[in-house]
């Protein structure tokens, strides 16, 4: 072990005007008495006065001195350049860190990992991770992860994080805990929310956070899911929506889409039941979940939940301005008069509009810390630029799909990668970080509040997001969303694991309408449409299903999981982990990111064919220089890469307030500003104005996947 001679040193100055200038140096032992005559008396050296003139003698004593300090300084450097002696220090825990060589000289050599001379192949990575993440690991994580209560913010949450900190600290991660403190909605414990229908007086446990509170009163109306088509069949029918109540079935569309869709036709409160058709469970089971229409904290629009920041009181405009509750199937079964079929029995559906209902909400904002833990396996060549792998830990109840399983799979992919890195020769180029969100039940509130807090260097740093959220539902089946820039890698990734699976799933083959739009609730649409990342969700579900019945229920749990895999729970989840690995580590470790950036080219054409020909010219443009590249110049890898992770964050519209309009996204969010509200709309001046604005966005990602300004192709 060597005692190092080599330091730096830190000199604060304090200068005139108050500020302190640092100046660092690099020296050793023997030269580290030299000073600087900087700021010495004396004035500029232009301004300096001449010397006075010097006689002859004093000029020969003048060059004397010269030699001899130039003699001098020789000598010095002499000595203080020879290589050092080196003091051994007696560690008899470190000897065997020591190789036969230095025992031999007399001198200590630090043991530092080498890189192998070849990176490993491509096929000897991907079964290196199908060794390592088996059913076997995944039945003893998914036990330890199993808790019977894990509430966003409660104490279960709280163990939960350091549970998670712990391991990663453990796989040598250098993890990190980023806290926020939010506001949550839940019951009033004292004053109940309460249904007063006839004689009838109902008081649901579940509830819908984030409604808006308050005692209403209006004919009862059925709406069937409360899509658009819906509400319109009833006006068809002369069924008058404004100041009614309407009952909907739970299903097809998110609650703050159903809320958000009567409360623009004048209804003055919203009551959701799951249908017995759509949810095969026991009558009295309580539903919950939020009615945000939009995701992170809602009373922090934009900006992050950080502890102390003062920043003016703001609401979400995604908030509801009705109140809405969630009923049990019983409760629907005595009121329900509607008029669409449904499941349940002794009911005649009409679409009612002549009996009036009272609902009353008394829920009521708490203030919660929550905390989102994140460990990083860091990149050996670009460790700047990092793959995110997420899943959230909270849930209503048990969460067994919902929360238990992604966090399973997050841990065992952390320790599967670390052991490759270890023990293994992986060298990924860029970094892997392994995030654990809370509250995500009510919208991403964790995840997006980390967006908000750290906007400006996340859509420059962060490849791709890949959630781990529900990513067990069933099995026989797969289903996922994601941005157009990952379709390819998910078609190989779905043909590599059928071949490198050693089970018997029956893993369909990846087809075109197994892809489906990102929805608003999909906890990855936050990373897509807010920030501007390449994201993806993914689910092995059962056959002719489209969402997990359970959620949002005390249903989610083991055995309802086990039923609906065959009782296969942790093969699906080894192979779903597998899936979702293989993906990121395709990310982390090729030269050139596996984002196909010509794939929205096709996207585009669809709506605005015009506007496309200046992106689909960079387009062709980067995979024209990828095929060009030595994919071995590090320095040229590295300059492509950064015009491909431009894509989708240049295409977040910079027209609109994130205030107003969050999801920015010109192709895959939400508001005016988009190309598919673009082509409904009817009013010619707003057509030409928005047809502008998305024409220049699209000219602004064109010109930022160029790269070099002398190279943009201003022809649109």
């Amino acid at each position: 072990m060597i005692k190092t001679e080599r330091y730096s040193r830190f000199t604060l100055q304090p200068a005139v005007d108050g500020e302190r200038h640092v100046e660092v140096r690099l020296s050793d032992d023997a030269t580290d008495d030299a000073t600087d005559a900087e700021g010495q008396d004396g004035g500029s050296p232009s301004f300096r006065p001449a010397p006075p003139h010097q006689p002859r003698r004093n000029i020969c004593y003048l060059v004397l001195g010269t030699l001899l300090i130039f003699v001098i300084g020789y000598l010095v450097g002499y000595i203080s350049h020879r290589k050092p002696r080196v003091e051994l220090v007696n560690c008899s825990k470190e000897l065997d860190t020591e190789t036969a060589t230095g025992a031999a000289t007399g001198t200590a050599t630090a043991v530092v990992k080498p890189a192998p001379a070849v990176q490993l192949a491509w096929k000897d990575i991907t079964n290196l991770l199908t060794q390592k993440l088996t059913s076997q690991a995944f039945d003893q994580t998914l036990r330890d992860f199993d808790l019977p209560k894990r509430s966003a913010g409660s104490e279960e949450d709280m163990k939960l994080a350091n549970l998670m900190f712990d391991e990663f600290k453990t796989l040598e991660m250098d993890p990190w805990t980023d806290i926020h403190y939010i506001q949550l909605q839940t019951p009033d414990s004292e004053r109940p929310n309460r249904i007063l229908f006839g004689s009838d007086d109902f008081k649901p446990t579940g509830y819908l956070a984030y409604s808006a509170t308050g005692e209403v009163q209006g004919k009862l109306v059925y709406g069937n899911y409360g899509r658009q088509e819906d509400l319109d069949v009833l006006q068809k029918n002369s069924i008058e929506l404004k100041g009614s109540v309407l009952l909907l079935r739970a299903g097809s569309i998110s609650f703050a889409e159903q809320v958000d869709n009567v409360a623009t036709k004048g209804a003055s409160a919203v009551l959701i039941y799951p249908d017995v058709k759509d949810y095969d469970y026991v009558s009295d089971t309580a539903l919950y979940g939020h009615v945000h229409l939009g995701s992170g904290d809602p009373y922090t629009p934009g900006f992050p939940s950080f502890n102390h920041t003062q920043f003016p009181p703001t609401r979400s405009s995604g908030l509801p301005k009705i109140p809405a509750q969630t009923i049990t199937a019983k409760m629907a079964t005595a009121l329900l008069h509607g008029g669409f079929l449904g499941g349940l029995k002794s009911v005649t559906y009409r679409l009612g509009g002549s009996e009036n209902i009272t609902v009353e909400v008394n829920n009521v904002l708490v203030n919660r810390e929550i905390h989102n833990v994140f460990g990083v396996i860091k990149g050996f060549t670009d460790p700047d630029r990092y793959v995110v792998l997420g899943a959230q830990r909270d849930a209503w109840d048990r969460g067994y799909a919902k929360a238990a399983v992604g966090t399973s799979v997050l841990v065992q992919l952390a320790r599967a990668v670390h052991e490759m890195v270890e023990n293994d020769g992986f060298r990924p180029r860029r970094s892997l970080v392994f995030a654990s969100w809370s509250a995500g039940e009510y919208g991403s509130v964790g995840a997006t509040e980390w967006l908000e807090g750290y906007m400006s260097s996340i859509d420059k740093r962060v490849v791709t997001y890949i959630s781990l959220d529900g990513m067990v539902m069933g099995h026989g089946s797969f289903m996922a969303s994601a941005s157009p820039l990952l379709h390819r890698l998910l078609e190989r990734t779905m043909k590599a694991v059928r071949t490198t699976t050693t089970t018997h799933l029956m893993l369909t083959q990846l087809c075109t309408h197994q892809l489906r739009p990102m929805s608003m609730d999909d906890p990855a649409y936050p990373f897509l449409a807010f920030s501007g990342i390449p994201s993806i969700s993914f689910h092995f579900i059962s056959p002719n299903s489209e969402t997990y019945a359970y959620y949002g229920t005390s249903l989610d749990n083991k055995d309802h999981l086990n039923y609906q895999t065959n009782h296969r729970t942790s093969e699906v989840t080894a192979v779903a982990a597998q899936f979702a690995g293989q993906m990121a580590l395709r990310l982390i470790h090729d030269h050139v990111l596996n984002l196909d950036v010509g794939r929205y080219t096709r996207e585009i054409n669809q709506n605005m064919f015009v506007a496309c020909s200046s992106f689909q010219r960079a387009a062709s443009g980067i995979i024209r220089d990828i095929d060009n590249t030595d994919l071995n110049d590090k320095e040229a890898c590295r300059l492509l890469n950064d015009r491909i992770m431009t894509v989708e964050h240049s295409l977040l519209s910079p027209y609109v307030s994130p205030l107003e309009t969050p999801f920015r996204h010109l192709l895959l969010g939400r508001g005016s500003h988009t190309l598919a509200s673009i082509t409904k709309t009817t009013d010619m001046g707003q057509l030409h104005t928005q047809v502008a604005l998305a024409t220049w966005t699209l000219q602004g990602c064109a010109n930022a996947m160029v790269g070099n300004i002398w190279d943009i192709d201003d022809e649109i």
